[in-house]
C-alpha cells in the first residue's frame, strides 16, 4: 500500500511526521500499539488515516469528549463519516449516530470514557462490528500517572467483552514509568510502542517570576507588545480566569475568559472564535486547549504555576504546532502554592469514612438474602460519605484490586417515555407472545403529567406470558426497538452501580488503614509532584534537556540555548510575602462558622478544609461557600492549619 499516496489523496499532506508512518503501519498489519508523541505532533492522524483502511469502525474513547472537538470536525471536512455521542445531541441526532454505527455507514465514533457504564449504550455496542479501539490520553489508566483515573481501568475488559482485536493507545505526558504501565495492561510488546521524543527546539521556555500584584500588569505589556499573536494565558481557578481576562478587556486589549463552569455552548462559541481568529487572547483554566489543534498559538503564558511538570508539558505544548518560533512563559511564583497543594488534600478521605464504605458492603449480603451484590448510587454516595467523586472511584477500584468486590453492570434505576403513538396501536402492531409481551410492559406503566415510568419490576414479578420468560434485557431491548421505530421518546435515569461482592471475610479495622494509607501515599506523591516542579523550574540546568529527560527522551542538546537558563541562568520562585503566625489567629472566631454550619459533621479534618478553602461534597451541600471565613486561611499550608486546629479544639 503506497501510505503517502493515501495520505496525500485522503488529507492532502505530501508527507508524515516523525512516527506517524511507523504507528499506521504497525496497525494496519494488526497489531496493536501505542504513539508516545508531544503534544502537537500529530498523534490523531495515526487513527484518521488507519480508520479509512479498515473493515469496521474505529471506536476513540477521551476521558472529555469536548477535547476531540478538533479532531471529529477536522475528519468532517475530509469527507470521512465520523460522529460523537454526548449530552449535548438531541435524542434524534444521539439515535441516528447510534444507527449508522450499527449499521457500518460509520467510520469514526467518538466517545468519553463513561459512556461505557450507559447500560443502554453497551448494548447497542453489542451490535457494532468494531477494528480499533484508540484511547485518548492513555496516560489516564495509569496510577504513575499525574491525570489518573479510575474509568480508564476498565478499558482492558471493555476491549475484551466487545471482542476488539487491536487498540491504539496515544499520549504526550508519559514518563517511562507511565509507558510501561500503559502497554502492560493492554498487552502490547514493546517494539509496538513508538516515541519520538519530547524535545521541541522551537520552543522557548522563559521562568519569569512576578509578584503576585505585578502579573496582571506584566502579563498585559508582555501582551500589548504582540497584540496580533494568538496567546493563551493559563490560570489555576475560575474566577481568576474572568478576572484577568475582564482586567485585558478593560486596557483596551480584548480577551475571552473560558472555564468549565461556563455553558457548553457559550465555551464552543469562543473556542471558535479563537479557533477562526476572530479573538487572539483567552484567559483559561486547563479546561481549555486538550484536543485543540490550533498550529499559530505563538503564546503560552502561566499566570499561575502549572499543576505539574506533565500538566507544563501539556499547556506548552499548544505553542508553536507549526514549527515556528513560539515563546512561553511562567510569571508566577510561589505565593499560591498552597491552592495548589491544597486541591490534593482535599482529594484525601477520613478514614471514618473509608470504614463507613466497608461495613456498607461487609454488610450487604444479609440485605440481599442469599446474594453477594453491592448496589449503590455514586453522587449519593459522594454526597453520604463527603468524599469527592473521583477519589471515591479511585477508592472503588482499590477495593477491586483487594478482591472485595468485582463490577458487575450500571443500570438505570428509572425508564420513562413519552408516547408518540397510541398505545394499543403499538400493541397491536405485534401477535401472540410478542403481543403478551408488550402488553404486560405497557399494563406495568404509571403515568404522570408529562413522562410514563416503566415499572420494570412489576413486569418480572407480573410476568404471565408463558412462554419465553421476560427479564430485563428483553425489556430493555424492547423500549430501545420502539424508540428507534418512532412510537415512543425514551429517558433513563438514577444510574445505578451493582457490584458482586467476592470477600465478605475481611477485618474492617485493617483494612480500612491499609487503603487509607494508600490515599496518604498519593497525596504524598502529588505533593512531591509540585515540589519536584518548582525545583526543576529553580534549577541551573538547561530547562529543555530536563523536561525531555523527565519524559524519558535523551536526544535533547545538553543545552538547547533559547531557554531563560541558558540565556539568564537559574531564578527563583520563592515569595517575600509574609504570613501572621497562625497562633496570632482568632480561632472562635474562624470556627464560629464552621461549628454553626456543619453541626454533626464537625471534626479537625472538615474544619481545615472549611478554612482553606477545600471543596467537599458536603460543603456543597451546606452551601458554604457564601460564608464568611470560607478559604480564610487558603494560603496556609494544609498540615500546619489541620495541626493547629487539633491542640486548639482539644484545649
Amino acid at each position: 500500500m503506497d501510505l503517502i499516496a493515501l495520505l496525500k489523496q485522503q488529507f492532502g499532506f505530501d508527507g508524515f511526521k516523525t512516527g506517524q508512518r511507523e504507528v499506521i503501519e504497525k496497525l494496519l498489519s494488526g497489531r496493536s500499539a501505542s504513539a508516545i508523541f508531544p503534544t502537537g505532533s500529530g498523534k490523531s492522524l495515526c487513527y484518521q488515516l488507519t480508520a479509512t483502511q479498515l473493515p469496521n469502525l474505529t471506536l476513540v474513547v477521551s476521558p472529555l469528549l469536548s477535547l476531540m472537538k478538533d479532531q471529529l470536525d477536522f475528519l468532517l471536512s475530509h469527507r470521512i463519516k465520523a460522529a460523537r455521542l454526548d449530552s449535548t445531541l438531541e435524542r434524534s441526532e444521539y439515535n441516528q449516530v447510534l444507527q449508522q454505527a450499527k449499521s457500518g455507514s460509520l467510520k469514526v465514533l467518538m466517545i468519553s470514557v463513561e459512556r461505557f457504564k450507559n447500560e443502554r449504550f453497551r448494548a447497542q455496542l453489542q451490535q457494532m462490528n468494531i477494528s480499533l479501539m484508540v484511547i485518548d490520553e492513555a496516560h489516564c489508566i495509569s496510577e504513575w500517572g499525574h491525570n489518573f483515573r479510575p474509568d480508564y481501568l476498565k478499558l482492558p475488559q471493555y476491549q475484551k467483552q466487545f471482542n476488539i482485536k487491536q487498540t491504539l493507545l496515544l499520549t504526550a505526558t508519559a514518563t517511562p514509568q507511565v509507558i510501561q504501565d500503559m502497554r502492560n495492561k493492554f498487552n502490547i510488546a514493546t517494539d509496538d510502542v513508538v516515541i519520538t521524543g519530547f524535545y521541541r527546539s522551537n520552543l522557548k521556555l522563559v521562568m519569569k517570576p512576578t509578584a503576585a500584584n505585578k502579573r496582571s500588569a506584566t502579563l498585559l505589556e508582555d501582551l500589548t507588545k504582540t497584540t496580533n499573536k494568538p496567546s493563551i494565558v493559563y490560570v489555576t481557578l475560575q474566577k481568576t480566569a474572568e478576572e484577568v481576562a475582564e482586567f485585558l478587556h478593560q486596557n483596551q486589549l480584548p480577551a475571552q475568559h473560558y472555564h468549565a463552569g461556563m455553558k457548553a455552548d457559550e465555551r464552543e462559541h469562543i473556542q471558535n472564535q479563537f479557533m477562526g481568529g476572530e479573538i487572539n487572547c483567552i484567559v483559561a483554566t486547563i479546561a481549555f486547549g486538550m484536543g485543540i489543534d490550533k498550529t499559530n498559538v505563538r503564546q503560552v503564558f502561566h499566570y499561575d504555576l502549572p499543576k505539574s511538570i506533565e500538566n507544563y508539558a501539556q499547556e506548552i505544548g499548544r505553542a508553536g504546532r507549526d514549527g515556528l518560533p513560539s515563546r512561553c512563559t511562567i510569571l508566577a511564583n510561589n505565593e499560591n502554592l498552597q491552592v495548589q497543594e491544597n486541591f490534593v488534600y482535599g482529594d484525601t478521605p477520613e478514614e471514618a469514612a473509608i470504614a463507613n464504605l466497608l461495613e456498607q458492603i461487609k454488610n450487604c449480603q444479609s440485605q440481599n438474602s442469599h446474594e453477594s451484590f453491592w448496589e449503590t448510587k455514586l453522587t449519593s454516595l459522594s454526597n453520604e460519605l463527603n468524599i469527592r467523586p473521583l477519589p471515591l472511584k479511585t477508592l472503588l477500584v482499590y477495593l477491586e484490586l483487594e478482591g472485595i468486590i468485582t463490577p458487575k453492570f450500571t443500570y438505570f434505576e428509572e425508564y420513562a417515555f413519552k408516547s408518540i403513538d397510541n398505545t394499543e396501536q403499538i400493541i397491536n402492531l405485534f401477535q401472540g407472545e410478542r403481543k403478551a409481551f408488550i402488553q404486560a410492559l405497557f399494563d406495568n406503566c404509571v403515568v404522570k403529567k408529562t413522562w410514563t415510568y416503566v415499572d420494570i419490576q412489576g413486569i418480572l414479578d407480573n410476568d404471565t406470558t408463558g412462554g419465553n420468560r421476560i427479564n430485563r434485557s428483553r425489556i430493555l431491548t424492547a423500549l430501545e426497538w420502539l424508540e428507534d421505530q418512532g412510537h415512543l421518546e425514551l429517558q433513563a435515569k438514577l444510574a445505578v452501580e451493582r457490584f458482586d461482592v467476592t470477600s465478605e471475610n475481611f477485618d474492617v479495622t485493617p483494612l480500612t488503614q491499609k487503603l487509607y494509607q494508600l490515599f496518604l501515599n498519593k497525596e504524598h506523591n502529588e505533593i512531591n509532584r509540585i515540589h519536584n516542579m518548582i525545583a526543576m523550574f529553580e534549577s541551573d540546568q538547561c530547562l529543555s534537556k530536563q523536561m525531555a529527560n523527565y519524559f524519558g527522551d535523551q536526544n535533547a542538546p545538553n543545552n538547547c540555548g533559547h531557554c531563560s537558563v541558558c540565556e539568564n541562568g537559574a531564578v527563583c520562585f520563592q515569595s517575600n510575602q509574609q504570613l501572621p503566625e497562625l497562633n496570632t489567629m482568632d480561632c472562635d472566631s474562624l470556627l464560629h462558622a464552621c461549628k454553626t454550619t456543619m453541626a454533626s459533621a464537625m471534626s479537625t479534618h472538615n474544619a481545615t478544609k472549611f478554612l482553606c478553602g477545600i471543596h467537599t461534597p458536603i460543603f456543597t451541600r451546606l452551601k458554604v461557600r457564601s460564608l464568611p471565613n470560607f478559604g480564610a486561611l487558603e494560603k496556609y499550608p494544609f498540615q500546619a492549619v489541620k495541626h493547629w486546629l487539633h491542640s486548639e479544639l482539644d484545649c
